[in-house]
């Protein structure tokens, strides 16, 4: 079944007269965020998203280093219709228009894979990530004239994240402790692939917090750069797709994570340690924020949470609830408290 944009509005709930218009630099508060759905008992911190254009279906990843982890397929009504369970951690989902597959970023295995958009006939390897190692040490000026110099150590671990295609069908991924992005071509028409390193570069590591380097990936409208997260860092880069030269784009977006582009052109962050989604105007501007976050009731997040990846289909945003406790004090963290798992909707602000 194929909806049209109209008709997911209507089966998803929503009339096109809703949607929030907002002058630059407001904010949607947390009472328009919606719970999608909740994740299965003993299935925890909802990480990485994808949707079925086609039919509405929401793709969840799973990044749970203490537990089970699962694949979970849900129709556009938050209902349950598949699950794949998986031994270690998973990052970030992408879902394939050429082959109607779900992309997997399986951080524990360093591997990226694919399955079916049903889930059925198992999970297929499409690339192994290869270890290359830290990038070179990064040189940071301080406003007296001095600078510091940062090392990145590395234990060598391949740590795919997040993932994207161009127009032409390749597929690029961001891996978070190497301080790297890689492309898989034609990643549809080969088994297994080649990851090939496109960018290793010091400002894709970080020696921040949370510890993760390159995060969300989204291309330019023109598919001219592609923006890469750096969530350690609080910034959002800028790859230069014909000189392949890396640059900072925007600055302070706190904990930024997820990417994705609207329809009209504003680039979203799931800034996950403000538990916000931040647009970002041409410029690398502040323009919107959506979201908040008012507190745990009945185990649940109300609001955004650690939000880590969003996914937009028919005029809402699907937004991940990580919900992952790091520090290693006990009761500073309102994760803590979390003991059912979500993924929130809302709608997306006509901004242009």
């Amino acid at each position: 079944m194929r909806l049209t944009c109209a008709g997911l509005l209507v089966a998803l709930g929503v009339t096109a007269t809703v949607a929030p218009t907002l002058a630059a630099a407001q904010s949607v508060m947390s009472d328009h965020v919606r719970t999608f759905a909740v994740l299965p008992d003993g299935v925890r911190f909802p990480e990485g998203i994808a949707a079925n254009p086609a039919n509405g279906d929401i793709y969840v990843g799973t990044f749970d280093f203490g537990g089970q982890n699962a694949l979970l397929r849900y129709d556009f009504r938050g209902r349950l219709l598949g699950r794949i369970d998986f031994g270690g951690p998973l990052l970030g989902l992408q879902f394939g228009a050429r082959d109607g597959k779900v992309y997997i970023a399986n951080f524990g295995a360093s591997k990226i894979q694919r399955v079916k958009a049903d889930l059925t006939g198992g999970v297929e390897d499409v690339a192994s990530i290869p270890g290359i190692g830290a990038p070179a040490a990064r040189a940071v000026g301080n406003p007296d004239g001095s600078s510091d110099t940062i090392m990145f150590g590395s234990s060598g671990f391949p740590s795919p994240n997040a993932m994207t295609f161009d127009a032409a069908g390749n597929l690029y991924v961001s891996d978070s402790f190497q301080g790297a992005i890689f492309r898989i071509a034609n990643a549809d028409a080969c088994s297994p692939c080649i990851a090939s390193v496109v960018a290793h570069d010091p400002l894709l590591a970080t020696a921040g917090f949370p510890p993760f380097g390159a995060n969300g990936l989204a291309f330019s409208q023109d598919g001219s750069a592609l923006f890469v997260a750096n969530t350690g860092d609080d910034r959002v880069l800028k790859l230069d797709m014909t000189t392949l030269q890396l640059s900072v784009f925007a600055e302070s977006v706190n904990g930024a994570d997820g990417l994705v582009r609207d329809a009209s052109g504003l680039l979203w962050v799931a800034a996950n340690q403000a538990d916000t989604l931040v647009a970002l105007d041409d410029r690398g501007r502040v323009v919107a924020q959506i979201g908040g976050f008012e507190g745990v009731r009945g185990g649940r997040p109300v609001g955004f949470l650690f939000p880590a990846s969003m996914v937009i289909i028919g005029g809402e945003f699907f937004v991940t609830n990580l919900a992952l406790p790091l520090t290693e004090s006990a009761g500073d963290e309102p994760e803590e408290d979390v003991t059912r798992w979500t993924i929130s909707r809302v709608l997306v602000p006509r901004l242009r």
